[in-house]
């Protein structure tokens, strides 16, 4: 028997903005469909039209864009298997519907909402299953002519699955090994609803993943009681060959406490769930993503990777081709994975590290123009070579390096009270008259004749520096004092110095 090429889905339903986990488990079937010359499919799982929001299809297409998860073949794309949106898909799902329906593995059933209800509330634990449904209001318990006649007067009705009791069900998962379950635990699962004539999750997706041949299921842990439920439906209809492998991944959990983590949890830790900022239409709140927040795409796809997925050595950094090359999902864990969003902003910084100065530049120069500044790119890059180690995101080196474009307006008092000694306004007025006959105001310039001068005149070190740190930058922060001073220049350097000695007490 010929090995199956290997094709894996990412299959998402546009019920709202794509959560953090979802990004993973579409990484996980990227790394695993790359590594293998397979293919990935984009499919649109849309069967649940009371939940359907509009713009969340656009925002998931666009999300994939951005972090830079390419497919083969799906919505947007094509392919010979297609449509691959669920919805566009109602013609096909019927056949199947019917062939269950002939085959007596499934069946109608009549019951209303509120006889279900009452059920319910009659019975503790009530199951719709094979020791119930001869109490209901089905195909089983009714006569042909009865059920003719309900069709025949727009009665609306469920398609049921036909689980037979005393069965042991075997699922082989990838990453959990054998998952043995009793048939009889499990219910008559809705198959198909007669009121919009759509299947639901159950049917479209064993449908969909046999005719565009599918050879793993790679999702996550939240799916794994539906599996049984999908062998069973795979043998109902004679496809027992072609049923793909099941990969089962652990869950994403709460940074604190047990438990999901939630949007909750980045709402009450000031961290993204999401990896776009989002807009709900209805509500009105915005939520965080991380493009907005400042995160590189490599960087929280490399943070991603590593939550619940071990690569077996002690590498931490990773390109998306060498995770390709490194990923092996039988070293995916278990266990949950404690989602710890301070790592995921020590990837950023990493990143941030790797990248050239003209890179970061580049992205800085928007942010140094909408503060109102007019400065070339070398001049930028030679901001962002001095500072870049010392941010996790390119935003945060607006605050910190704003000095090198503008004069201080006011001078930090705390380190007024520290650093502004009696003798200071005397000292840095030495010091301008040093670097006043300074040709070479380069720091290799500058250095050497400073620290002549501060020898010469037994000052101490610490004290000349600080004062002439708060001359030129108003605070106790920045790179080296002759880093700042040489960007500067001359001119504005003793500008600083002047007016720092006129508004000093």
């Amino acid at each position: 028997m010929t090995e199956r090429k290997v094709r894996v889905r990412f299959a998402p339903s546009p019920t709202g903005p794509l959560h953090i986990g979802g990004v993973r488990t579409a990484l996980f079937n990227y790394l695993f469909a790359r590594q293998k010359g397979g293919e990935l499919i984009f499919r649109i799982e849309d069967t649940d039209s009371t939940r359907f929001v509009p713009g969340a299809e656009e925002y998931i297409i666009e999300s994939f864009r951005w972090l830079g998860i390419t497919f083969d073949e799906g919505v947007g794309i094509g392919g010979d298997k297609g449509p691959y949106r669920q919805s566009e898909r109602r013609e096909i799902y019927k056949q199947y519907v019917k062939q269950l329906l002939d085959n007596g593995k499934a069946y109608m059933a009549f019951d209303t909402p509120q006889e279900l209800e009452q059920k319910r509330a009659a019975t503790p634990n009530f199951q719709y299953d094979a020791h119930t449904r001869g109490e209901m209001r089905n195909s089983l318990t009714l006569s042909k002519e009865e059920v003719d006649e309900l069709i025949a007067d727009g009665k609306q009705f469920v398609v049921r699955f036909k689980i037979e009791p005393g069965e042991e069900i075997l699922v082989n998962d990838l990453i959990r090994g054998e998952v043995r379950v009793k048939s009889d635990i499990l219910d008559d699962k809705v198959l198909y609803k007669s009121a919009d004539e759509l299947p639901t999750y159950h049917l479209a997706n064993i449908v969909d993943d046999h005719l565009m041949e599918i050879s793993h299921v790679i999702r996550g842990e939240e799916w794994l009681p539906s599996a049984p439920l999908h062998v069973l439906l795979y043998r109902a209809f004679g496809w027992e060959d072609t049923m793909p492998q099941f990969a089962h991944l652990p869950l994403l959990l709460k940074p604190e406490g047990k438990g999901k983590l939630s949007k909750r949890d980045g709402d009450r830790l000031g961290f993204p769930v999401f990896p776009l900022e989002w807009h709900d239409r209805k509500s009105g709140e915005v939520s965080s993503g991380y493009r907005e927040a400042g995160y590189f795409p490599e960087a929280l796809l490399n943070f991603l990777a590593l939550l619940g997925w071990n690569p077996g050595t002690e590498q931490e950094l990773f390109t998306l081709d060498e995770l390709v090359q490194a990923f092996d999902i039988s070293r995916c864990s278990k266990a949950g994975a404690k989602f710890d969003y301070k790592k995921g902003i020590w990837f950023n910084h990493e990143y941030l590290l790797r990248k050239s100065a003209e890179e970061v530049a580049t992205l800085f120069a928007p942010i140094v123009a909408g503060n109102g500044v007019e400065v070339d790119m070398p001049r930028i890059t030679k901001v962002v070579e001095l500072m870049k180690d010392r941010v996790n995101f390119v935003h945060e080196l607006w605050p910190l390096c704003s000095f090198f474009f503008f004069a201080p307006q006011q001078y930090d008092e705390k380190t007024v009270a520290k650093r502004w000694k009696a003798d200071s306004p005397q000292v840095m007025r030495e010091l301008a008259e040093v670097l006043k006959g300074i040709e070479d105001f380069s720091v290799e310039g500058q250095e050497p004749v400073v620290m002549a001068w501060v020898n010469e005149k037994g000052y101490k070190l610490g004290d000349v520096m600080n004062a002439f740190r708060l001359c030129l930058v108003g605070e106790g922060k920045g790179p080296g004092m002759f880093d700042i001073s040489a960007f500067l220049g001359k001119e504005e350097t003793l500008k600083r110095i002047e007016k720092a000695i006129e508004q000093l007490p």
